[in-house]
């Protein structure tokens, strides 16, 4: 397996490394196009992208990337998968907790922003020296304002890019048009 992190920094001046960097990477994903498209060995290739906009077309073909994938910000139920996770990551039982209510009160969150808010109330439990509690978790999600709605536009613009052009990489978005919905009849 080949994970490639953060694509679209690596490839984005591409097309004009020549004036740049004296085409170095021009040259480089040249040599990656190639060997996307001729590798004899059984490679998993699996690449992040934050912008996929700023990928040069040749490299999302089929044959050389099979799939594009979006993911979207965590739906309700994977929002309080994802505070189990944390929770039990820093020793914590998640079962002692209102998952349900911290999930409904994370709306727009990323998994990073909600780790990022277990930690401030671990740090504001530990200053009240009380044990992490449900409440503690709620007030920090009072405080905080999520990527989604600080950069709106750009999320709209990146759901509306990967409509029609990606997979959706969880289960299926509110967001989702009806028309993408594919049906298969046996008789």
């Amino acid at each position: 397996m080949l994970w490639v992190d953060e694509i679209d920094k690596a490839f984005v001046g591409s097309q004009s490394s020549g004036v740049t960097d004296g085409g170095t990477t021009a040259r480089v994903f040249g040599t990656f196009l190639t060997w996307l498209s001729e590798k004899s060995a059984p490679v998993f290739v699996v690449a992040t992208a934050n912008d996929v906009s700023q990928l040069p077309p040749e490299l999302l073909r089929k044959g050389r990337l099979d799939e594009i994938f979006y993911v979207d910000l965590p739906s309700e139920e994977e929002r309080g998968e994802i505070f189990q996770i944390h929770l039990s990551k820093r020793g914590r039982n998640p079962v002692q907790y209102d998952l349900k209510a911290m999930a409904e009160a994370s709306k727009d969150l990323s998994g990073a922003e909600i780790e990022e808010t277990i930690i401030s109330a671990l740090y504001d439990a530990f200053y009240a020296k009380q044990e992490l509690a449900t409440e503690h978790v709620l007030a920090t999600l009072g405080q905080t304002v999520p990527l989604a709605k600080t950069m709106s536009e750009k999320i709209s613009a990146q759901r509306d890019w990967a409509f029609g052009r990606a997979r959706n990489a969880s289960i299926p978005h509110p967001l989702q048009k009806l028309e993408a919905t594919r049906h298969m009849e046996l008789s």
